[in-house]
């Protein structure tokens, strides 16, 4: 339907926009053979959320969706799950062509996930009709509330989000395009337009460099990768942009996260490779990422140990 209020998942909604930690993308563990490493990954999602994540968001792009089974996915799944305990929601990502999503949603519900993260259809460039029939056949499939993610083939026209914010089950938008100008008139559309609450979320990757203009445009929740091996730091930060003390958020982004996310920008896919070697850095053998990715240097993996290293001396030095 195209007008009427949004129907959405009142609990996962308000729980969301509490600010009490940043959005944990947990990294998917494999064993030394390649295989799924269960037990490492109940360990590594829960210390996120002792560490105080906001929720988890299970299998989505950090956690190499695409590389996993539909077996494997559902058993991360429902591993989050019972490792949160109830704690804070767990959103699982879907996506691949419409009939494969909806599996994959599907297996998410069953799993006991609290609602899911819409990854852009595979491969083909959609019109916008056929994007819109896409996210709304995805979640007419499931109970659970549906969160979509815009970036590479999937962009929106204000016109469409609205649209989106109008069916029934999805709850909100998260941007991995970066263009605030859309992302304003995107905003400022659906708050014209439609009723009701809609959830926006900063999808970019090492999103803590740019929140402060999401920050601008009212979009306050983000993904942290950094929260992944550096939970101190995403957590300073996070604290810094809710108390608006902008003093500590520009040391941190001039001290640490510049220079990881240039480090970052060194090798293809070092958005999620680079971000499992933190893990391992941090004490925690989550394994290395499967193909198409590839491993980082030993040199960017050195640097990297030393942009962790200097990140806590700037901690340090708020003592």
């Amino acid at each position: 339907m195209d007008s009427g209020e949004p129907v959405t998942s009142a609990p996962l909604a308000a729980r969301l926009r509490v600010p009490s930690g940043p959005l944990f993308f947990p990294v998917t563990a494999y064993g030394p053979d390649g295989a799924l490493d269960l037990d490492v990954y109940r360990a590594h999602v829960r210390r996120g959320v002792d560490a105080g994540a906001a929720a988890v968001f299970a299998c989505c792009g950090t956690g190499e969706f695409h590389a996993l089974t539909p077996e494997e996915f559902e058993r991360c799944v429902r591993a989050a799950v019972e490792e949160t305990d109830g704690r804070v929601p767990v959103i699982a990502g879907v996506g691949y062509g419409t009939a494969l999503a909806v599996r994959y949603a599907g297996l998410a519900e069953t799993a006991g996930a609290d609602g899911l993260l819409a990854l852009p259809p595979y491969l083909v460039v959609a019109a916008q009709e056929g994007l819109l029939r896409h996210y709304r056949e995805v979640t007419a499939a499931t109970r659970l509330p549906v969160i979509v993610y815009q970036r590479d083939n999937a962009v929106f026209t204000p016109k469409t989000v609205v649209a989106l914010a109008r069916t029934e089950g999805i709850i909100g938008l998260k941007d991995g395009l970066g263009d605030l100008d859309l992302m304003q008139r995107i905003i400022s559309a659906v708050r014209t337009e439609v009723p009701g609450d809609f959830l926006y979320f900063n999808g970019l990757p090492t999103a803590e460099q740019t929140q402060l203009a999401y920050r601008a445009l009212g979009v306050t929740l983000y993904s942290s990768a950094v929260f992944c091996f550096a939970p101190e730091i995403a957590l300073a930060f996070h604290r810094a942009l809710t108390t608006g003390d902008d003093t500590t958020a520009h040391r941190l982004l001039d001290g640490f996260y510049r220079p990881f996310v240039e480090l970052r920008a060194q090798g293809r896919g070092y958005a999620v490779s680079l971000v499992k070697a933190g893990v391992r850095l941090g004490g925690l053998d989550v394994g290395e990422v499967r193909p198409p990715l590839h491993e980082p240097s030993e040199d960017h993996v050195k640097r990297l140990a030393e942009v962790i290293e200097r990140g806590h001396a700037l901690l340090e030095e708020d003592k």
